[in-house]
């Protein structure tokens, strides 16, 4: 049964992701992704050039400079 909260994000359900530095480091499924259906946690890259993609679903981060 799926998850009712909203607050909950699930892995793959949002492609696109704006990071703050505060957030570092960055990690897929993201923090608060429902554990059930997730793909095994990866650490990306995202100090250098500013964006990363996950290689598992395909998402998106972006580095958000304040």
């Amino acid at each position: 049964m799926p998850d009712k909260d909203p607050a909950v994000r699930k892995p793959y359900q949002t492609k696109h992701h704006e990071i703050r530095r505060d957030e570092l480091p960055l990690h897929c499924p993201p923090p608060g992704a429902s554990l059930w259906n997730a793909h095994p946690r990866v650490y990306l890259p995202l100090e250098e050039t500013g964006k990363a993609q996950c290689p598992y679903c395909g998402a998106e981060f972006v580095l958000k400079e304040d």
